[in-house]
């Protein structure tokens, strides 16, 4: 058990399924209070019934103050959760609306709560920013581009945030999964049958890994542990990794 969350106030965003109700869950078995967010009303009060916890629907970039208030006035811990994902972005198709949504959702209502949040928590000299980013801010994503660029957005701005405020108390924490099984993972197609899928896990495993991680204070996440050798090697060797991809790359194609 991770003392510190004990009678806490946690907003869980993108928390009507996946990983976001397998945290929110999570956060209220070890005794926080938790605001369950999602932009679909009734799965949001669905997660927040079965939990004892509180409902506050709505676009996760504009919830901080209302979450706040419904939380009694302090928020303890925030986890930026909830995401969107397009395939796409080859040349000769792009798809402004799936890039414009990719940089809102995925990096921009990650800014925005930060924004609302840090006065507060620096005046008080504690707070905590979980941030779902996904192994694709880390290494890459094949098919999606604009999952895998916005990914890359969301890791750099936890890493600013945590390298800005750490010794102001502010702890911050990027999750970076592979596949997870959740209607996301079914979202992503072919690209996600084989690239993902077989190694997928559940929600609640990449939750009892943030809270492993938590218990440890550590920034980087990785519910799948094979993922620092990748990152790793794509530090060290960026040719041969891309050209590795490359490879799953042509793969992906010929299996279309």
């Amino acid at each position: 058990m991770v003392e510190a969350v004990q009678g806490t106030g946690v907003v869980v965003t993108g928390a009507g399924g996946g990983i976001g109700a397998a945290l929110a869950r999570r956060f209220a078995a070890e005794g926080a209070r938790v605001v369950v967010n999602d932009l679909d009303g009734g799965k949001a009060s669905a997660v927040a019934d079965e939990i004892g916890g509180i409902a506050v629907p709505g676009d996760a970039s504009a919830i901080v103050a209302d979450a706040r208030d419904a939380l009694g006035g302090t928020i303890d811990v925030y986890c930026a959760n909830a995401g969107v994902a397009f395939e796409g972005g080859e040349a000769g198709s792009l798809d402004e609306k799936a890039w414009s949504l990719s940089w809102d959702v995925n990096v921009m209502a990650h800014v925005r709560a930060a924004d609302a949040l840090l006065p507060a928590w620096l005046e008080r000299g504690s707070g905590r920013f979980v941030s779902t980013v996904s192994a694709a801010g880390l290494l890459t994503m094949i098919g999606a581009a604009p999952y895998a660029v916005t990914k890359h957005g969301a890791y750099a701005f936890a890493e600013y945030l945590s390298l800005t405020y750490r010794h102001r108390g502010i702890k911050v924490h990027a999750i970076c999964p592979q596949g997870v099984r959740t209607d996301m993972l079914d979202a992503t197609g072919s690209a996600g049958d084989l690239v993902l899928k077989p190694t997928a896990i559940a929600p609640e495993d990449v939750a009892d890994a943030l809270f492993k991680g938590m218990a440890e204070d550590r920034f980087l996440i990785l519910p799948h542990p094979e993922v620092a050798g990748y990152y790793e090697a794509r530090a060290a060797t960026p040719d041969r990794w891309l050209a590795g991809m490359n490879h799953i790359q042509q793969k992906w194609e010929e299996a279309r």
